[in-house]
């Protein structure tokens, strides 16, 4: 690797790309230099913690509301802080990666918000990294505008959607940016670049820096990130409280954390997601070693699941308590070219939707621009005028821990059709992945890093469980593996293949496939580059 860049021990461990001189400054490189010094150790601390916390429920500890924060829940008194400038009305949110073209079709697209994601739709190269943090700036500065070489032209409109960028997890490194020698936390590289350019961008075009936080596992990283707010509009010189973050409550132990998340953040929190893909995918790696937690095929796991409308009740509740708005979780139909298919899809959408504005949440997430029409008219018909649903409080909900890990209730064996889905979509979305793809349509579904998290989450813990066997699923991996490679010619069929037995068919399961993903395939490509 080659050094393009170093400014207080940042050094850039990459080869330049085109434009990146814009966004790797050495003011920048500076800032993310202050972040890294001041929170990176902390960051690994609670890295550890997390490890520990598995060892514990995984030896049969249990998992409670916590007894040291009750005081916190009972106080009635405090309130997070009111909606922030272009945040007060969010019944439309749309997700995918910043890429170019995804980046004006989403601010164009009729949502309120548009959540640019370097998290699960981003396969982290370099280039797409950076890339990104370029097409944000561009499109702030009016300027992303282009057309492509078949003569297709993208514009960016009048009423744009509000930014809201979710960078990566904390337990992701950025293996191409060091700092005193280990590599910078991915998670404040993602923050710290587009905090250092856009934030007074943001604020003189009458919004401000708006972030969601994905993985959150405690009230402890929630406290990590709020320092890291204060820390860094201190250093810009930035009114304290103009950040905003909306956290995903998308992990199992984040989910008894609810109000204590909110509290720790309550001068920067904008609310509370249900990330309900990857809330999922941790209630199966985290108790997929017991028998009561085997859960059937993905498809039938819906959000009527007694566990899982649990979770989004008290979600609502908890959000409207303290002044928060709740917000829905994603629809990921894509539109079908065939109109009985596409229907079909469409009514799927309007159906989770109505439940969810029922229910009392004040918006929700769509994958595909086709889709915000129909979420759209499902809240216009629930809110009117209103931009939000804060006032129902749904003092008629009380959920207790039995009821969220009251998984028991749906728990039963997989369909051959579902182990077979899943080892198809976990195939085919490593393959796209690799490739540096991390929203890909797979059979009429935007997959990204979460459901193919899922995916082979299931197949260990259906092997682990012996209601399926290993001969089965290696059979059914080379007739994938065939057809994979029969399809896409560009596909490394036997790297993503490798993948896939790292990760699903090991003895224990790994808690994310990115990380030795990244570094065994990402990193390498750009070192051959270089």
């Amino acid at each position: 690797m080659s050094t393009s860049a170093m400014t207080r021990h940042v050094h850039v461990l990459a080869p330049a790309g085109e434009r990146h001189d814009e966004i790797l400054t050495p003011a920048a490189l500076d800032f993310l230099g202050h972040l890294a010094a001041a929170f990176g150790t902390r960051r690994n601390d609670l890295m550890r913690e997390r490890r520990r916390q598995v060892l514990r429920l995984a030896s049969g500890s249990p998992l409670d509301f916590p007894m040291v924060t009750s005081a916190i829940r009972a106080d009635p008194s405090w309130r997070v802080a009111p909606p922030a400038p272009g945040l007060s009305d969010r019944r439309v949110e749309i997700t995918g990666p910043p890429d170019r073209r995804m980046t004006v079709n989403a601010l164009n697209s009729g949502a309120a918000v548009w959540m640019a994601d370097f998290e699960d739709a981003t396969a982290p190269t370099w280039n797409n990294v950076i890339g990104g943090q370029l097409n944000l700036l561009d499109a702030i500065e009016r300027r992303i505008d282009f057309t492509t070489p078949e003569g297709k032209e993208y514009r960016l409109g009048e009423q744009l959607a509000t930014i809201v960028v979710r960078p990566r997890g904390w337990h992701l490194d950025e293996e191409h940016m060091e700092y005193d020698g280990r590599p910078v936390p991915a998670a404040l590289v993602d923050f710290g670049l587009y905090f250092f350019h856009c934030a007074q961008r943001q604020i003189d075009a009458g919004q401000g820096p708006y972030f969601y936080l994905p993985k959150l596992e405690n009230r402890y990283e929630a406290r990590l990130w709020n320092d890291i707010f204060v820390t860094a509009q201190e250093l810009l010189g930035i009114p304290r409280g103009t950040v905003r973050a909306t956290v995903l409550i998308e992990t199992i132990t984040a989910a008894f954390e609810m109000e204590e998340i909110l509290y720790e953040l309550r001068e920067h929190s904008a609310g509370l997601n249900a990330g309900r893909w990857d809330y999922l995918f941790s209630v199966i790696k985290t108790f997929g070693h017991r028998t009561d937690f085997l859960l059937p095929d993905r498809a039938k796991v819906t959000m009527t699941a007694p566990f899982m409308r649990a979770y989004t009740e008290l979600l609502v509740r908890t959000c409207h308590k303290r002044g928060a708005h709740a917000l829905g979780g994603m629809a990921a139909q894509v539109p079908d070219k065939d109109p009985a298919a596409h229907e079909a899809a469409l009514a799927k959408v309007r159906l989770d939707k109505e439940r969810e504005a029922e229910d009392g949440f004040d918006g929700s997430w769509v994958a595909h621009p086709a889709l915000v029409p129909v979420c759209r008219e499902v809240f216009d018909d629930v809110l009117g005028e209103r931009p939000h649903q804060l006032d129902r409080t749904r003092d008629d909900v009380e959920v207790t821990a039995v009821e969220l890990l009251s998984v028991r209730r749906i728990s039963g064996p997989p369909t051959m059709e579902g182990v077979r889905t899943n080892v198809a979509v976990a195939l085919r979305y490593f393959a796209a992945w690799l490739r540096g793809q991390g929203a890909v349509a797979l059979y009429g579904l935007m997959e990204d890093a979460a459901t193919a998290e899922i995916a082979r989450v299931q197949i260990w813990q259906w092997l682990r469980h012996r209601v399926i066997d290993r001969e089965t699923v290696l059979g059914l991996l080379d007739d994938e593996a065939a057809a994979l490679g029969a399809a896409y010619p560009w596909a490394d069929v036997q790297a993503a293949r490798t993948l896939f037995e790292r990760t699903a068919l090991a003895a224990e399961v790994p808690l994310f496939f990115t990380p030795d993903a990244y570094t065994r395939h990402l990193v390498r490509r750009t070192e051959a580059r270089a």
